[in-house]
């Protein structure tokens, strides 16, 4: 199975480097990127916030975990973002993104 190294353990949960691609067909996690950014295709338009919605509800589905521990801390308006997920460990993260990969 394919591991990727980069996620981020913090205290009280892990961060993940994403990159977003709108207006897709469906939403899918594509890929692990050689720098270990999780490729991510999303149906909604990136306007008004809505890829940023839809990327926190897709993460909380692939995840298993609440919308409200799910926070976008850094590249709100771009496709690369850093996403951070409360009360989750990056391992268990990890086996959960292969998983729907």
């Amino acid at each position: 199975m394919a591991k990727f190294n980069k996620l981020s353990d913090g205290r009280r949960g892990t961060a993940l480097a994403i990159r977003v691609t709108p207006r897709a067909k469906r939403n899918q996690i594509v890929e692990i990127l050689p720098d270990d950014t999780i490729k991510i295709r999303l149906t909604a338009p990136p306007v008004e916030g809505k890829a940023n919605a839809a990327l926190i509800a897709f993460l909380a589905e692939v995840l298993d975990v609440p919308r409200s521990h799910i926070e976008i801390i850094a590249g709100d308006t771009g496709r690369d973002k850093l996403v951070s997920i409360m009360d989750l460990d990056g391992a268990e993260a990890q086996e959960r993104i292969l998983k729907a990969l």
